[in-house]
Order: C-alpha cells, then structure tokens, then sequence
C-alpha cells in the first residue's frame, strides 16, 4: 500500500490535484517532443537525402542531446534559486 504523507500545510487532495497537474504538464510537453521530433526529422530528411547514410541521424541525436542536457541544467540552477528562496522565507518567519 502506498503511504502518502502529507507536506506541512497541505492536504491529501491538494497533494493530489498537484501531482495530476504535474502528469498532465508532463504529458503536454511529451506531446510537443514529438511534434517537434517529427518536424525536425522531416527537415533533415530534405538536406540528408540518402536514407541509407545515417549522418543526418547522428547530427540530430548530437543536437538534441546538447540541447536536453543545456535545458536541464538551467532548469536544475532555477529550482536550486527558488528552493533557496522558499527556505530563506520560511526560516525567517
């Protein structure tokens, strides 16, 4: 069974509403990856004209990767600010 522990000042539905959101958000933005996946394929599939040579491929695979790994990063360094400043907050009150 699973326990779900209630955060300070929050209740059991509220804890739920926010993860469905959160599922919802991720899902949304699962949908758009592979919009965009298709679109950027495509492209590459009218400069890389030979579908035997996968260079075309591995550019986009390269690509993609730097620019995960960049976003994720940055991501990463905002939370880490948000987070500091929620602690500052409530440890001053």
């Amino acid at each position: 069974m699973v326990d779900i522990k209630e955060e300070e000042g929050k209740s059991t539905m509220v804890l739920v509403i926010e993860t469905i959101a959160a599922l919802m958000t991720a899902a949304f933005g699962f949908v758009a990856a592979l919009a965009w996946n298709q679109a950027i394929q495509t492209a590459l599939a009218q400069v890389f004209t030979n579908p035997e040579d996968p260079t075309g491929m591995f550019i986009y695979a390269i690509v993609i990767t730097i620019v995960a790994v960049i976003a994720i990063i940055l991501i990463g360094r905002v939370l880490a600010k948000y987070k500091a400043l929620g602690n500052k907050k409530s440890g001053s009150k």
